[in-house]
């Protein structure tokens, strides 16, 4: 690795501390000017008297001020202590390590989804363009666009399980009778794969499969625009026609001259739908009874339950900057001049 690309880094990583500062800030905010009271709730029973709820109050810190609040939560969070759900009684790392790799395993599954359909797809609009081709491609990218996931996902069910029955019951990673594999990473796949359980592993890709092309219908958007504005650009640029005019194949110019140099623009706009299928996936893992941490938020955030709330938004503003520095990396590797732009 460059000096410049460990440059690069660091001024990523510079960056980047402000503005995970600025989401602990506006986040603990948020949660903490919400109607309700914790302290009432988590009461021992419904008719909890005042001398109760100031009690479980004290315990929770709220008696205290905002900001001493906020203090005493920076120090934790500077020992990685995220506090503790009131909800399930474990740590939030406890209840995130359980249920993190759901989460990670579905949007891995529908990122890849979106990659296999997008940039396929995108790249024949580029080499057709102004076609009929061209034309369908670009009304399927304006139809993803506009079809939020959960709409999207009530039809697939509505098709695929209850007309034609093709599709496992919609609802968890795997059937009701089946046990998951031996954890070893917390990925099902992967668990399966390793123990050498192909039945299960199949059971777990179909109960995947609607989830993850919920989720994958807004990320082909922005993927095929990306691809295909990128492929025009380079089809048009003086060192393709230069490779033509040397009556290279078509292929290799579109493969090996074309497509590297369209792709950083890709990159980058992957980094953003990665990360915003980890953050946005609340209603997709809410609909599907999907066990990962996006349920699980929307879970703590009805019942007032403010650590996981404030550990889930953290979590994923982390991953978008850790999504970030390994595409500004992997843009370095591929064209130097990245390194310069960065």
């Amino acid at each position: 690795m460059s000096s410049k690309t460990l440059v690069l880094i660091g001024r990523r990583i510079t960056t980047a501390l402000p503005i995970l500062f600025g989401v602990v800030v506006v986040t603990f905010v948020l949660i903490h000017i919400l109607p309700g009271d914790p302290a009432a709730m988590y009461a021992s029973g419904p008719n909890a008297g005042p001398d109760e709820i100031a009690a479980v109050r004290t315990a929770l810190g709220l008696d205290k001020s905002l900001i001493e609040q906020f203090w005493i939560y920076l120090q934790h969070l500077a020992r990685l202590d995220l506090g503790r759900s009131m909800s399930t009684g474990h740590t939030v790392l406890h209840d995130f390590s359980e249920r993190l790799p759901a989460t990670l395993e579905l949007a891995a599954f529908a990122f890849t989804l979106s990659v296999i359909i997008a940039l396929p797809l995108g790249i024949l609009a580029a080499l057709y363009r102004d076609s009929v081709l061209d034309q369908a491609i670009r009304a399927i990218t304006s139809v993803s666009a506009a079809m939020p996931g959960f709409f999207f996902g009530l039809i697939l069910i509505f098709v695929f399980y209850f007309l034609l029955g093709v599709s496992p019951d919609p609802v968890g990673r795997l059937s009701s009778w089946s046990f998951p594999p031996e954890r070893v990473t917390g990925f099902y796949l992967v668990d399966a794969l390793m123990a050498g359980d192909f039945v299960l592993m199949r059971e777990a890709v179909a109960k995947m499969l609607l989830p993850a092309a919920s989720m994958a219908i807004f990320a082909i958007a922005p993927l095929m625009r990306m691809m295909r504005g990128g492929m025009i650009d380079a089809l048009d640029s003086d060192y393709v026609r230069a490779a033509r005019a040397y009556g290279l194949a078509p292929w290799r110019v579109t493969l090996q001259y074309a497509l590297p140099n369209a792709m950083l623009p890709v990159l980058a706009t992957m980094a953003m739908v990665i990360s915003t299928m980890l953050g946005a996936n609340v209603m997709i893992e809410k609909l599907f009874g999907w066990p990962g941490i996006g349920a699980y938020g929307v879970n703590a955030l009805v019942g007032l339950d403010y650590a996981p709330v404030q550990a889930f938004v953290l979590i994923v503003a982390v991953m978008f900057v850790l999504l970030t520095l390994v595409i500004d990396i992997v843009s370095s590797l591929i064209d130097p001049r990245y390194q310069l732009k960065g």
